[in-house]
């Protein structure tokens, strides 16, 4: 199966000159959307995996269905004041300003083992932000998964040594 026929996309949104991957139009095809997951599940099914984490919104996308087919428990990440528990912060930089990601103090287990997850990788400043989190509460990092990785944005080698999982790449804008 070809999946970037499934994925739409959406000139000059946000703004102009970006180029916006939509993953919605791949979600609403069954079959397209249970042949990713499977694929990615396979990708990353090596790795010793207690918890999966996701980073608000579209990392709850692909980070709680993976994490059920990988028997595997999921912690939200959530912008700013959107938890109702104890939380720890990390804010990390924009295109177009800063954003603040915040995560249960109680969330993850010192030494849990975790994959962070999310739906594309651009610049690698989210889901950075959310490694900080997760080793800030102990836990260990085994991986970063993802859908789609643009590749000429290079957020690859903003996450240094850790093992990072791709299914679909993106190489121009």
């Amino acid at each position: 199966m070809n999946l970037k026929e499934s994925i739409r996309i959406i000139p000059d949104f946000p703004k102009p000159g970006i180029q916006f991957i939509d993953i919605t139009t791949m979600l609403k095809d069954g079959k397209a959307m249970k042949y990713a997951f499977d694929q990615l599940a396979a990708m990353v099914g090596h790795l010793e995996i207690d918890l999966l984490v996701g980073p608000e919104a579209r990392g709850f996308l692909v980070g709680a269905p993976l994490a059920y087919k990988l028997g595997a428990g999921f912690i939200p990440v959530r912008k700013s004041g959107k938890l109702p528990g104890e939380v720890i912060e990390a804010s990390y930089q924009l295109e177009y300003g800063q954003d603040t990601l915040q995560i249960h103090k109680d969330a993850i287990t010192p030494g849990a083992k975790v994959l962070v997850v999310d739906d594309l990788l651009a610049t690698g400043g989210t889901v950075w932000s959310t490694a900080d989190l997760v080793r800030s509460l102990g836990g260990e990092i085994v991986g970063f998964a993802f859908l789609i990785e643009l590749t000429f944005l290079k957020g690859r080698d903003k996450l240094g040594n850790y093992p990072v999982f791709s299914l679909l790449e993106f190489d121009s804008e």
